[in-house]
């Protein structure tokens, strides 16, 4: 089921989706409507659930962080699922886990301080989970981020 949204919201999203710490009263002037109109829509969309949240973003290899790789799971038995799952949310390494078509059972991104660090991952962290198999892509850097345009 898709959120319905109207061009009020989308003026909204559009701007708050590239800062989300810009004033409620600056987006209220850019939309032409009132500071508290623009409150009680952003709360809608967030008890909608076209908002999920708010975040800072940090800049990985300036705290220490400096491989960024993603990797393809090949799971031993599909029953796994919710045990690996549940496994790899207790490793704070690994920032994002997706279900997938294709070869790959599950496709995770995972941050390390070097590559020593995530070969140590790979093997003290992710290999006792039963895996069949990994394949890992380095990331060299990442050259940009960004949410999908509203329309």
């Amino acid at each position: 089921m898709h959120y319905k949204l109207d061009e009020l919201d989308k003026a909204i999203l559009a701007q708050i989706a590239n800062d989300a710490r810009k004033p409620f009263l600056e987006v209220a002037r850019e939309c032409k409507v009132s500071g508290a109109a623009i409150h009680q829509r952003i709360q809608k969309l967030i008890n909608g659930g076209v908002i999920k949240g708010s975040e800072f973003m940090l800049n990985n290899s300036l705290i220490g962080y400096e491989t960024c790789a993603y990797m393809g799971l090949y799971l031993q038995n599909p029953g796994q699922f919710p045990v690996v799952i549940e496994a790899l949310r207790q490793i704070p390494e690994v920032v994002e886990c997706h279900y997938t078509t294709g070869q790959y059972d599950l496709f995770i991104k995972i941050y390390a301080r070097n590559n020593t660090h995530l070969l140590d991952i790979i093997h003290h962290q992710l290999q006792p989970l039963g895996l069949a198999r990994t394949e890992t892509l380095i990331s060299f850097k990442e050259e940009f981020k960004r949410n999908i345009p509203v329309s």
